[in-house]
């Protein structure tokens, strides 16, 4: 056997056991980690007074499972421009997390923002007075000027956990987005549902991120 021949070998048995050990890091890092729910704090679970698609569901939880299954989709992290805006089903960045979330409650989030540019084209800085269809809806800052104007702005101060329901959006400056989870900390502190092309899409990560991306918008759809 050839050297070449010994080293490709090699090199696939390490592989294999780095996935190996990759597969089993995460599965024991999930079957130990403990988390809370809101109940646990007292902070009962919002439920809104809609439920926009009829499907039995209120739009707070419909929200919340849409982001739990685009989690479970992990779609690769891909920032693309696409005709007709919409990227395929396993492609994305965390701006898409928010529209599929919406879509699974009945809402088209491109319509909602699209439309809301066109009668206020002014207020959308990162416009710049020239709209594209094709990729405003998945700017952050036009979905916090989106959601600032449209919907109901609440704290980003993460010590009122109260205030902090499944469903909810969260904005970091002007670079981040993603879904308020039902899961919770010890502290309460409730684990965010995103996609920045990380491992595990449902993460205990609010706390870590104001360290270096503080929060910068806290919005709820309006019931």
């Amino acid at each position: 056997m050839n050297k070449l021949k010994k080293f490709f070998i090699y090199f696939i048995i390490i592989i294999i056991i780095i996935a190996i050990l990759l597969f089993v890091f995460v599965n024991l890092y999930k079957k130990n980690k403990k988390y809370y729910t809101g109940e646990d704090f007292g902070i009962k679970t919002l439920v809104s007074e809609i439920d926009y698609d009829n499907d039995g569901i209120d739009d707070y939880a419909d929200i919340l499972e849409g982001a739990k299954k685009e989690a479970k989709n992990k779609p690769t992290y891909k920032d693309g421009y696409y005709e007709g805006g919409y990227p395929p089903d396993n492609e994305g960045v965390c701006t898409d997390v928010i529209w599929r979330s919406l879509k699974n409650a009945g809402y088209i989030l491109k319509d909602m923002v699209d439309e809301d540019i066109k009668n206020n084209v002014s207020s959308y800085k990162r416009v710049n007075g020239n709209p594209d269809p094709n990729i405003d809806f998945r700017r952050v800052p036009n979905l916090k000027t989106y959601f600032e104007r449209n919907q109901i702005v609440l704290t980003t101060d993460l010590s009122k956990i109260e205030e902090w329901q499944p469903g909810d959006i969260v904005t970091f400056e002007n670079s981040h987005i993603g879904i308020i989870s039902d899961k919770r900390n010890k502290n309460g502190i409730p684990y965010l549902l995103h996609n920045g092309g990380q491992l595990l899409r449902e993460e205990d990560v609010l706390e870590i991120y104001v360290n270096y991306k503080p929060i910068s918008g806290h919005y709820r759809m309006k019931s």
